[in-house]
């Protein structure tokens, strides 16, 4: 491709409103063009990029076993009712009706569509087990998009879902895949780890999410030496139970100690001696909303995600003052003694469950119980494990020091087991001839996230700086010649290169080397060779690896050679 004929120019700034390096860059070295809020077009380079990425994606789901199909953007509503999803997902999937007033979705995924051909398709345990994926575009309406193609609300997914006959046959493929998305990110160049993970609204059993690690991703990970991996949503820590006295429970005056830090100042406990009251508003499904009350030590913090599990929600927010109030409850004083239970959910952590007299609200301003204990004084409507992880945390399984690390999810993989196939009617029989629900697995990799990915971790101060297995062209061809001799060197090496089979980018445009340069470094292709009249004086091309700056020259009857062993 000649650059006077490409589609998409290079830009000296990035907008002003852009922070992410990387997202700077695809929009400065002409892959990408925002056209709304997480909504993008995706340049000609760029998308050769995608192309990239999808070759390698097809490539290991098919040594897997895999068959790619294709499904639809746009789902009848219908599959989403009869999942349970139509009234479980929030705002996120956009709903719509069409001129005969039936319900319509836009795909955020795609497990009613595959699940709905599944049931039409496997009638037999003799079919299974099989695996088929596709890449189609998603729309997730985020509520606030950021970083670039990090998080958009359209976006490229790989999605490959696993049908079997058991559990066992859904774990061979679970395995596979944890193997296969391995080879994937170590051919694309990009570092990931695998943490474990919430199943979300996806539901199911297990999961699990491969991270790049970057400061600028959004899911907090805790990770030991040891090889634990979570992510902050489920990650579990250490908890060693603190010694209280116990005793009666005891009404006792506490001004102004609205926070934990000031009533353990005030009474002269330790944090760890108190009960921590977090309000939330929660949405149900099929029930009106209703507060929830959750409880933890006062040294910890609640974990939203545990907390709507234990409360089984839809979905979550802070509560606002009223609402705690209507319950009888008093914000900053509050407890589950005394409130109006039939107005709050409440859920406990393992450890105030266990403890034997914490301090807790009185639900009364100034006022706090002493040797509050759980199943005497109230009993929560669930026990589980609530506390939030936090850096130098002991970890669950070696009890050493864990840290916090962000990152960004470019994978998933899911244990569905009959999550959709029961509620949906996708059935085989078995060897007895016996209806079963077929057992699912659901595997995604965020296919323009990686490429967001892959511009943060290869990039320099002089722009991205791509790796031969996934940039846009194989070669970026600089003309800088100032006599026709040396511009036919120059448009002969384009054409002998392309005859070759070689991807290759021709700056020919009538601008100062200064320009044709930056906008190479810019742009990263991993390889630029450099033809002038100093050049072929010196023998031919002068060829420059981009990542390192390494500079030769190489004969120009050399140069496909040359281009085509660089790896």
């Amino acid at each position: 491709m000649r650059l006077t004929n490409q589609f998409g120019t290079t830009l000296r700034a990035a907008p002003a409103d852009v922070d992410l390096a990387s997202h700077q860059l695809l929009l400065r070295a002409g892959y990408v063009r925002q056209l709304g809020a997480g909504i993008y077009g995706y340049l000609p380079l760029a998308l050769r990029v995608l192309r990239r990425i999808e070759t390698v994606l097809r490539e290991e789901m098919d040594a897997i076993g895999g068959q790619e199909l294709l499904m639809p953007v746009v789902h009848p509503g219908e599959l989403w009712q009869r999942s349970g999803r139509w009234s479980a997902v929030g705002d996120e999937l956009l709903r719509a009706r069409d001129r005969r007033g039936r319900d319509l979705a836009l795909a955020m995924t795609h497990e009613e569509p595959i699940t709905a051909i599944a049931a039409t398709e496997v009638t037999s345990y003799r079919q299974l087990p099989m695996l088929v994926y596709h890449i189609q575009t998603k729309f997730r309406d985020e509520p606030r998009p950021r970083g670039g193609l990090i998080r958009t609300r359209e976006f490229t997914m790989k999605d490959s879902y696993s049908l079997d006959a058991d559990w066992a046959g859904l774990e061979r493929q679970y395995e596979a895949h944890r193997v296969a998305y391995r080879r994937i990110f170590q051919r694309l160049g990009l570092p990931v780890i695998e943490v474990g993970s919430d199943v979300g609204m996806m539901g199911g059993k297990v999961a699990h999410e491969f991270m790049y690690l970057t400061p600028v991703g959004e899911d907090t990970l805790a990770l030991c030496g040891c090889g634990y991996a979570a992510n902050r949503e489920v990650a579990r820590f250490r908890k060693d139970a603190f010694p209280t006295p116990g005793g009666p429970l005891t009404r006792v005056d506490t001004p102004g100690a609205h926070t934990i830090a000031e009533l353990a100042a005030f009474l002269g406990v330790d944090a760890r001696a108190t009960a921590k009251a977090v309000f939330y508003w929660a949405d149900f499904t099929d029930a009106p909303g209703k507060l929830v009350m959750a409880l933890v030590r006062g040294d910890h913090e609640a974990n939203d995600t545990q907390v709507s599990a234990l409360a089984k929600c839809r979905a979550l927010r802070t509560a606002t003052t009223e609402e705690i109030a209507a319950a009888g409850a008093v914000a900053g004083y509050a407890s589950p003694i005394g409130v109006d239970r039939t107005r709050v959910i409440v859920v406990a952590d393992t450890l105030v469950a266990e403890a034997a007299g914490l301090v807790a609200g009185a639900n009364a301003i100034d006022q706090h119980y002493l040797n509050t204990h759980c199943g005497r004084d109230y009993a929560p409507d669930a026990i589980g494990e609530l506390a939030t992880v936090y850096e130098g945390a002991p970890c669950p399984r070696c009890g050493q020091p864990m840290t916090l690390s962000r990152g960004v999810e470019v994978g998933n993989i899911f244990q569905l087991g009959t999550r959709y196939s029961a509620s949906m009617g996708a059935l085989f029989t078995d060897e007895a001839g016996v209806a079963q629900p077929i057992i699912m697995g659901s595997y995604g990799i965020g296919v323009s996230r990686v490429l967001a990915c892959l511009a943060e971790h290869f990039r320099d101060e002089r722009g991205l700086c791509l790796p031969p297995a996934v940039a846009p062209y194989a070669v970026h061809l600089v003309s800088l010649a100032k006599t026709s001799a040396a511009r036919a060197a120059a448009d002969t090496a384009y054409a002998k290169l392309r005859e070759a089979g070689i991807e290759v980018l021709y700056d020919d445009r009538d601008v100062s080397p200064g320009v044709k340069f930056a906008d190479a470094d810019l742009i990263g292709i991993p390889l630029r060779a450099t033809v002038s009249e100093r050049s072929l004086q010196a023998g031919g091309a002068e060829l420059k690896v981009r990542a390192n700056g390494d500079t030769r020259t190489v004969a120009l009857d050399r140069l496909i050679e040359e281009v085509a062993s660089f790896r």
